[in-house]
């Protein structure tokens, strides 16, 4: 079963802020795998997926393209 939580049920899950969840979205999450937009609403984030990025101990994948202000272009 896939649990789907706002912003503010991830940040606090993780102990951040609300704005700072913001940030790593565009840093970090891809939408699809990380997050959805269902029906053009909100977002709202697959947690099973930001636990996996989470715990994820492994450099990123080769395909991937760093960016100048950190994160990765997922090209």
């Amino acid at each position: 079963m896939t649990t789907y939580i706002t912003t503010k049920q991830l940040a606090e899950r993780l102990g951040f802020s609300a704005g700072y969840i913001a940030n790593l979205k565009d840093k970090y999450f891809i939408e699809g795998v990380h997050y959805i937009r269902p029906f053009g609403g909100s977002i709202r984030y697959v947690w099973e997926e930001v636990e996996a990025e989470i715990n994820r101990k492994t450099k990123p994948t080769s395909n991937l393209i760093p960016m100048t202000k950190g994160g990765y272009c997922y090209g």
